[in-house]
């Protein structure tokens, strides 16, 4: 449960932080002479702040929903003799979703110390890196209260959704062991199936009409936030039919040696596994992707609507809120990290008479070694494609749903209109490159606990 707790320690952490930078530049606009006129344009960089902080809380919810949902899957044969020896599924399944919101509570509140301390040294060493003026806000609110209960709340709920499998759990399954789902059992969620197929078109049309929206209002952005929290939650639910097939097409870049095929297969072979380990990067990315082309296609906007030259002095406030938010924002791709070297972690425990009988049947520790290595390349490789997708897509909607209608002047009336999405290269080589560093610290201690699996005591639990 550590890696947990730090998911939720991580989240509430960064509300509090969060809270404190938009209140922190909410004092910079205020003594802004330009900016402190426009409350249009006030709102506007709040509101970027708000929506971070409520997609950081997203990602730590679907990350801890997927880890409890592979813990209930690990403790298969646990939960079956408790239901052999007398225990109801719903007893089982309150027994975890208490362990959610124990959880959920020390997270939190870890969090939210951590949090206010960071947020103290950091608005310190903004005024001193940045130059700043010197501008009097509240470190400490009461709002600060805020993430933390909504973690500690998101936690415990997200393990009660992860706990659901708990129901479906028989008492002959303790003479088995521990199976992740297969291909043909995912086939058969219809239900599933069906509401991610009409969240992702609800959710696409939202996106749309936000679009549309934000040519006359700024208001666009808060119908295409709820398009983009439907259409996302649209593709994780769908996630067992939409990751393999990347997966798949990701594993022909390996080779066809032994290692590489079955590291490729396992995630046709068990898509819910190799699903739940892929969603929560393609989050990270996606939220990292989002933010970057966003604030650069406000750029874009901006510069337009002000007919080709951008104030200096909105300029500089731009610059200032990139840089703070820029750092605020990687850390829900760190909660996602996190995730996933938890996830590949108990995968690899869970997987013990697996790794155990490939060694029987042949397979070195050097081969077992590179067929997990192989299997985190796939996942990083496959979600940082997919993050870069989506990341765009979202970014350049949220910036023109945003700023299509408003003007860079004080008093101006006349908005950009529609404008490319920018695609900032600088970042998206960061990316990049953190997918490859990522890669090699996931898979750190799932190969060294594979290659410690020995062939006689695996095949005996």
């Amino acid at each position: 449960m550590g890696a947990s707790i730090l998911v939720a320690a991580i989240s509430s952490a960064f509300g509090a932080l969060l809270i404190i930078a938009i209140t922190f530049i909410g004092a910079l606009l205020s003594a802004d002479p330009f900016i402190g006129e426009s409350r249009t344009l006030a709102f506007v960089l709040s509101f970027i702040g708000l929506v971070i902080a409520g997609v950081a809380v997203y990602v730590g919810a679907i990350v801890t929903a997927n880890t409890f949902a592979t813990i209930v899957a690990g403790r298969t044969r646990r939960i079956a003799l408790m239901r052999l020896i007398g225990a109801t599924a719903r007893s089982q399944r309150r027994e975890v979703a208490t362990q959610g919101l124990v959880v959920g509570v020390i997270g939190a509140v870890i969090g939210l110390v951590a949090g206010t301390a960071v947020g103290a040294a950091g608005t310190q060493f903004a005024h001193s890196a940045l130059h700043l003026a010197d501008v009097a806000f509240p470190l400490v609110q009461p709002l600060m209260l805020l993430p933390a209960v909504a973690v500690a709340l998101t936690t415990w709920g997200a393990a009660w959704a992860g706990s659901r499998p708990v129901l479906n759990v028989t008492p002959l399954e303790a003479l088995g062991g521990s199976v992740s789902a297969s291909r043909e059992e995912v086939a058969l969620r219809r239900g599933r199936h069906v509401a991610s197929v009409v969240l992702l078109a609800v959710g696409g049309l939202l996106l749309a009409a936000g679009v549309a929206l934000g040519l006359l209002s700024p208001l666009g952005v808060v119908v295409a936030f709820f398009g983009g929290i439907l259409s996302f939650t649209g593709l994780a639910l769908g996630s067992t039919l939409v990751m393999p097939p990347v997966l798949g097409l990701v594993g022909r870049l390996f080779g066809g040696s032994a290692p590489a095929r079955m590291a490729a297969q396992n995630a046709l072979r068990y898509p819910e596994r190799a699903s739940r380990m892929t969603i929560g990067v393609v989050m990270g990315v996606t939220l990292v992707t989002m933010f970057a082309v966003a604030t650069a296609s406000i750029k874009v906007i901006l510069t337009a609507s002000a007919g080709g030259k951008l104030p200096p002095e909105l300029a500089n406030v731009l610059d200032t809120f990139s840089a703070i938010m820029m750092g605020l924002v990687g850390v829900s791709a760190v909660i996602a990290a996190v995730g996933l070297v938890n996830l590949l972690t108990i995968g690899i425990v869970q997987r013990r008479r697996e790794l155990g009988l490939l060694r029987a049947l042949g397979l070195s520790s050097g081969q077992i070694r590179q067929m997990v290595l192989l299997e985190a390349a796939h996942i990083t490789i496959a979600a940082a494609l997919s993050g870069l997708v989506l990341g765009t897509l979202y970014g350049w909607v949220a910036a023109q749903s945003l700023l299509g209608s408003v003007s860079a002047h004080a008093g101006g009336s006349v908005g950009a209109g529609l404008v490319a999405p920018a695609v900032p290269l600088v970042p998206m080589l960061v990316i990049v490159g953190a997918t490859g560093v990522l890669t090699l610290v996931a898979a750190a201690v799932p190969t060294r606990l594979a290659t410690r699996v020995s062939p006689v005591e695996a095949l005996a639990v």
